[in-house]
């Protein structure tokens, strides 16, 4: 399952502390740890949304933390989760299966960055659309997305981590809203 949040009017401080005492005491400690009210409503908005999918009814799960800073719940280490955001848009994903969600807005083309993170066969794409930062954001989406399935670094083989044909993407563009989002999921 995976929700959406792109109403980022909501992204206030009063916002930030209507959201405060619905969170477990980890999680409001570390929206507290950030000094703009952005990285505050995320981490609380994208907590209350992860609870609203598992349906948990009043448990407040902690997080843990694998070795590549993976999160997982504590108490619930069955439950695949995954959480992203950016400027304009929050996103969450859970399944019974490990998965990975990431969500951008629309990232310029730099010719520089798509040569160090994309392949061949993704540079003539991204350099041949019509529109090169959309076509670039999904990319980068897709590939990120890949990267938190696995739990692993971005740095593990960027260019060819979509090469992978045990995965799934499904890859969402909402112009209006300027943002990407994709999601990976292992084949079963």
């Amino acid at each position: 399952m995976v929700s959406i949040f792109d109403d980022m009017t909501l992204c206030t401080d009063d916002e930030v502390q209507k959201m405060l005492p619905l969170v477990s005491n980890q999680r409001r400690a570390q929206a507290l740890a950030f000094t703009h009210v952005f990285g505050r409503f995320a981490c609380l908005k994208s907590y209350l949304m992860l609870l609203e999918i598992l349906d948990m009814g009043n448990v407040k799960p902690e997080f843990a933390f694998g070795t590549n800073g993976k999160p997982f719940l504590k108490d619930f280490p069955d439950v695949y989760f995954n959480i992203s955001h950016c400027r304009n848009g929050i996103a969450v994903a859970a399944e019974n299966c490990p998965i990975g969600i990431d969500i951008e807005s629309f990232r310029p083309y730099k010719e520089a960055l798509v040569r160090r993170t994309m392949n061949e066969d993704e540079c003539k794409k991204i350099s041949g659309s019509s529109n090169p930062d959309i076509e670039f954001t999904v990319l980068w989406t897709k590939k990120e997305s890949v990267v938190k399935l696995k739990g692993n670094s971005i740095i593990d083989d960027i260019r060819n981590i979509l090469s992978n044909n045990d995965i799934t993407l499904d890859t969402h563009i909402n112009l209006e809203k300027r943002y990407v989002y994709s999601i990976a999921k292992k084949l079963k």
